[in-house]
């Protein structure tokens, strides 16, 4: 069992550095294949140009854009080329309403998708949509990893957020692979519904489909002492030294995770492990 297909998607140089060393180390790891797609983005909004803008304000940002995707290339290119991977990069022009398309029709061949955080500071705006499109169009589950980080390809403890929920569920078994090499799995459950399927043994079910996949796990039941649920998953992961956290993602709608917040906006924007999410 094994990530055999890794994609990347970069539309940042500055944060180009970060994903690709982390998509090199994944791959070494698994034997797999490391794929970078390099998108220069066209963020011009042809509709609301004010009156008397010409083709030439067009032709601007298109060419900014083709000098970006050929930047990327040949920053991917450099990476993997001082590798013994088998990898493949290319390079595409997108404008900023379509890119979730062009993401999911990658996306959704690779076994796993590594991005940076796609909140923070100088962060464009075609990073989110770059994550949503892998995660809800590509189905595929992403490996979301903190600027500057030293890659753990083989983390040795993870900590796996559980809530009953089905986007927990595709999350897990999508990090599989991790949560069987690992040597500590901590399934933290959060303020467990008094009246819910699992209310006299949470995390019990769950425990045992992964103990009889060889997984040494643990279950910690936590109060949420602290105002929001991903405070309590952030000092959990400190506490216990995590080095990765497994969860779903989006259990709301995205229109209520951007307007009111929400667990996995909170951790695609603070986490300091890599997060593996699914939906």
């Amino acid at each position: 069992m094994a990530y055999k297909s890794l994609l990347t998607v970069l539309t940042d140089k500055d944060l180009a550095g970060t994903a690709l060393d982390h998509l090199v180390a994944l791959t070494e790891k698994q034997d797999g294949h490391a794929e970078a797609l390099c998108l220069g983005v066209d963020r011009s909004q042809t509709g609301y140009y004010y009156a008397g803008a010409n083709a030439m304000i067009l032709q601007e940002t298109i060419t900014r854009a083709q000098s970006e995707a050929k930047e990327l290339l040949q920053i991917a290119e450099s990476t993997l080329g001082k590798t013994d991977l088998r990898w493949s990069a290319e390079e595409g022009v997108v404008q900023l309403p379509d890119i979730g398309r062009h993401v999911a029709y990658v996306a959704r061949f690779a076994d796993l998708v590594v991005l940076p955080q796609p909140y923070g500071p100088d962060r464009g705006a075609e990073l989110e949509p770059v994550v949503e499109a892998a995660l809800f169009e590509g189905r595929a589950p992403v490996l979301i990893v903190p600027e500057k980080a030293t890659p753990v390809p083989a983390p040795e403890r993870i900590v796996v957020a559980w809530n009953e929920s089905r986007e927990a569920l595709a999350a897990i078994r999508a990090a599989m692979p991790f949560l069987v090499a690992a040597k500590s799995v901590r399934i933290c459950v959060i303020d467990p519904p008094e009246h819910g399927p699992e209310r006299s043994d949470p995390g019990g079910m769950l425990s045992q489909m992964l103990a009889r996949q060889g997984v040494n796990c643990e279950i910690d039941v936590l109060s949420k002492t602290l105002p929001r649920v991903s405070d309590v998953l952030l000092r959990h992961v400190t506490d216990t030294d995590a080095q990765m956290l497994v969860m779903g993602a989006y259990g709301h709608s995205r229109f209520r995770e951007a307007i009111l917040g929400g667990a996995t906006r909170n951790m695609l924007e603070q986490a300091p492990v890599q997060v593996l999410m699914a939906h």
